[in-house]
């Protein structure tokens, strides 16, 4: 009791001497002072975890402490000595010489700072006597009902003095420097994470974070949408042996969903096919089943898997594979990625033996379609192409996709295949039919569209979390960081055993957020934790994203901090939780990063935390807005001509047109080809000599096609040296914002520092560095 209120006296005095030396060895030396008599390390861990959100009791990088040295000059020769020299005989430069870590504590309820101006440092204003007093009688008043608290929560234990140094072990601080704590916990195995699969439920895990302090007037919202049993079919005609005890030994299907039964009797009656039912309904059995029909028939057959994103490729290409090793009368056949990441090597390999190919259009735009003379046995026995997620597709990407599936069609036709049949599935999409339609160039009696989702679902709750108002009293301060509120969260979920997945807009978000989890679990002691979670974007090599996966996909991730890549049907486990730092943008963003939760039928939870922007208060004030509003609308333009003139200059190329051609590529076909395109003789059209010999090289369906930096990871080696390790690609619009000599450059959350760049190679060495701070360009 007496150890707390010094402590309380201490710190509170600091607050008045504009200090940040809140070391421990400085607040001990003080303490001790004051009590006559020694601070035991052990009574500051219990009180921590009597005030767990009260007190930081923390490694922080050293170069975060600062010390306000002329607040020194006319200390009462009697008052405690809170400074560094004073307490630790050294002056602040002798910092240099300790760890790179140092031990502090302090309250965190402490004034409110502001940024020194040139860092991220933040400096505390002094506080008058009479605010110092009150600010002490407010903390010993809350450490007394906390200690009522826990003797009434412990009042059924027979010792809680015992209880209370077991949960005090929980709260040793341990030095991300590698020193390890000042006192080495007799037993950690209360740190253990629980089970995933033994978890607390949501709703009690909810009511338990509604009565966190530091949640209190966060949440402005929250619904729960009820579980739903699931809706069967029986498949007729039945499905073989050998595919019905496949699906039953890889994926444990016995039964059929009511949609996956209808999607597949269309396709029987060679139908094209689009479903739009919820995330995780088990939408990638409706074009499994019938391709393994088609395979069992005719051992030639082949089909085209068509995904946004090599993640989302890889993951199907995998369940595939299972259900293919498991199928006795199918398992010698092949099935391979075909992307930017196969080599070149083993690209006629696939060509030659794949039955199946898992692809983006990317490679059929500037790989297959050029090439048509070599895939021309693939294409003439394809039986299905499959295209999924087909939402993502829409705008000028959407536009691009439109021709190209044109002209795969006109290919697969000219060398004798008119059979295909097309699938196509999305979690949210408002006219499916329609759009499939349009997409495609399909006669919309061609498309059957299945919305009838029959697949069950557990109960999920949804939460929207708002930061308050830094002072209610002056808004123009802004609110309190979202990204430290929605790590903050993850941290809470985490430790209850809950899975999570943190959504972040941006590329620099995503590594902010890491980092802050990074340090925020490290000054805790839970490396248990942070070895746990990974961020995942874009701009990782290939053998990172895989890892990554394969880690999320085997449950040994917790947490995983990740931007849109990971929005779309990748298969990484069964996720608790779904965490969006900012509205996604869109409403079927919304939707989609939310669906990411509770696959497989348990209870789960999608939290929005919101931005200060104003759309984001828009749906803190209008939160039915988020549920009741429709998906826009899908927009693709078939009516551009440059869009158009490019992609039948790559047309003709691949074989000549002719005006029959007007069926695939619309009104404008015949205008655009006799003013941009070689009309011989006989009336064929041929490509412009100036786009020669692959006109598909000239068109980026993405975007502009960017070059490259490569970052390489030099710390244990010099610049130059043709030694280190490449961390990442980044693309030159965003190097020269983040690629430049002395900024700081993050990867996984981890900070680097940029040594040399070579604008000629296009390579940025950098050096691993614990800093407190980011950069940014003039």
């Amino acid at each position: 009791m007496y150890a707390s209120q010094a402590i309380n006296t201490v710190l509170g005095f600091v607050s008045t001497r504009k200090q940040l030396a809140t070391t421990f060895s400085v607040v001990k030396s003080s303490v001790e002072s004051l009590l006559k008599q020694p601070l035991e390390f052990s009574k500051i861990t219990e009180l921590k975890a009597i005030l767990p959100d009260l007190i930081k009791f923390a490694y922080i990088p050293r170069n975060e402490l600062r010390v306000t040295e002329d607040s020194l000059k006319g200390r009462r020769e009697n008052s405690p000595d809170c400074s560094v020299s004073g307490a630790a005989s050294t002056s602040v430069a002798a910092l240099e010489n300790e760890d790179d870590h140092i031990l502090i504590l302090e309250f965190v309820d402490n004034a409110r700072g502001k940024k020194t101006k040139g860092n991220n440092i933040v400096t505390v204003s002094a506080l008058q006597p009479a605010a110092v007093k009150k600010l002490v009688e407010k903390r010993n008043k809350r450490f007394h009902e906390a200690i009522s608290e826990f003797l009434l929560s412990e009042s059924g234990m027979v010792d809680p003095v015992n209880a209370l140094k077991a949960a005090a072990q929980a709260h040793i601080p341990v030095n991300p420097s590698g020193d390890g704590p000042i006192i080495q916990p007799s037993n950690r195995q209360f740190l253990g994470v629980p089970d995933p699969s033994n978890r607390p439920s949501i709703d009690g895990i909810v009511t338990e974070l509604e009565k966190q302090s530091w949640c209190e007037g966060r949440i402005t919202d929250r619904r729960t949408i009820a579980a739903k049993t699931a809706l069967t079919a029986v498949l007729e005609p039945p499905l073989s042996p050998s595919i019905a005890r496949a699906l039953l030994d890889s994926r444990k299907i016995t039964t059929f969903y009511c949609h996956q039964v209808a999607a597949i009797h269309a396709l029987a009656q060679n139908k094209h096919v689009i479903v739009s039912t919820s995330t995780a309904s088990g939408k990638s059995v409706i074009y499994q089943v019938p391709v393994l029909r088609f395979l069992e028939a005719d051992s030639s057959a082949t089909a085209i898997f068509v995904y946004p994103t090599k993640a989302l490729a890889q993951d199907q290409k995998a369940a595939m594979e299972q259900l293919l090793s498991t199928c006795t009368s199918l398992r010698d056949l092949e099935v391979a990625t075909y992307d930017g990441d196969t080599p070149q090597e083993l690209r006629s390999e696939v060509r030659e033996t794949a039955s199946i190919i898992f692809t983006n259009f990317d490679m059929i735009h500037a790989s297959i379609l050029p090439q048509e003379e070599l895939w021309r046995k693939f294409l003439k026995n394809i039986k299905l192409i499959v295209v999924d997620e087909l939402h993502y597709y829409s705008g000028l990407f959407g536009s691009h996709v439109a021709l190209i599936l044109r002209r795969l069609r006109r290919v697969c036709a000219a060398v004798g295949n008119r059979r295909i049949l097309f699938v196509s599935c999305s979690a949210t999409i408002t006219n499916p039919q329609a759009h499939m339609s349009k997409m495609f160039g399909l006669a919309p009696e061609e498309v059957e569209a299945i919305t009838k989702d029959g697949a069950p679902s557990g109960p999920k709750d949804f939460l929207v979390w708002n930061p308050p108002h830094i002072d209610e009293k002056v808004p123009s301060l802004g609110r309190y960081s979202s990204l430290a509120e929605a790590t903050g969260l993850m941290r809470f979920l985490m430790k209850k055993g809950v899975r999570v997945i943190l959504f972040c807009k941006i590329r620099k978000v995503c590594e902010l957020a890491m980092k802050t989890l990074r340090a925020d679990l490290s000054s805790e002691g839970r490396f248990d934790i942070l070895e746990r979670t990974m961020p995942y974007r874009g701009g990782y090599s290939r053998e990172d994203r895989r890892r990554i996966e394969q880690d999320a996909f085997n449950g040994r991730l917790l947490g995983v901090v990740a931007t849109n890549a990971l929005e779309l049907g990748v298969d990484i486990g069964v996720l608790d939780a779904v965490i969006m730092l900012g509205f996604p943008v869109t409403i079927a963003g919304f939707r989609q990063q939310a669906g990411r939760a509770g696959r497989r039928s348990r209870d789960s939870l999608a939290v929005l935390v919101a931005d200060s922007y104003p759309i984001d208060q828009y749906y803190v004030a209008h939160p039915e807005d988020l549920f009741e509003k429709s998906n826009d609308d899908l927009i693709i333009d078939l009516e551009s001509k440059p869009l158009l003139e490019a992609h039948l200059q790559c047309a003709a190329q691949e074989m000549p047109l002719s005006n029959e051609d007007e069926k695939y590529f619309g009104a404008l076909f015949k205008e655009v080809c006799e003013s941009h395109l070689v009309k011989d003789h006989d009336g064929w059209y041929h490509t412009h000599p100036e786009f020669l010999p692959f006109p598909s090289k000239f068109i980026s369906i993405r975007g502009t096609q960017e070059e490259t930096y490569a970052v390489v990871n030099v710390t244990k080696a010099e610049p130059c040296s043709g030694k280190g390790s490449i961390l990442e690609e980044v693309e030159i619009t965003r190097a020269i914002f983040e690629i430049y000599e002395g900024g700081v450059f993050m990867h996984q959350g981890l900070t680097f520092i940029v040594k040399e760049v070579s604008h000629d190679s296009k390579i940025a060495y950098v050096t691993r560095a614990d800093v407190s701070w980011i950069t940014s360009p003039r």
